[in-house]
């Protein structure tokens, strides 16, 4: 079964009221068995826009990384973000398909 993932880009214009956020983010991932593939680190814009922060997370499956997004405790947390960052985030089905 193909992972899920979440794939997300980020502009935070308030770093220290995005800390209760990034507090509040790892009990809610583990409970959805949710682990970080991509958390900040270089990067370069290649093409198109891009965002100071790029993040993947990897869920178990895509119904998994679904659930973690619409949980209570996410949408909670989210208030917690809004106000100090700007962010696009995609949730997308991971290829389990042949590969080349």
């Amino acid at each position: 079964m193909p992972k899920g993932y979440w794939i997300a880009r980020v502009d935070v214009h308030d770093e220290e009221g995005y800390k209760p956020y990034m507090a509040h983010n790892p009990a809610i991932f583990k409970k959805f068995g949710g682990r970080f593939v991509v958390r900040g680190g270089r990067f370069e814009g290649a093409e198109g826009q891009s965002r100071s922060r790029n993040v993947v997370i990897e869920f178990p499956d895509y119904e998994t990384a679904l659930a973690c997004y619409r949980s209570a405790e996410y949408q909670e947390n989210i208030k917690r973000r809004q106000p100090h960052s700007v962010a696009d985030l995609v949730i997308i089905e991971g290829y389990d398909g042949p590969q080349p």
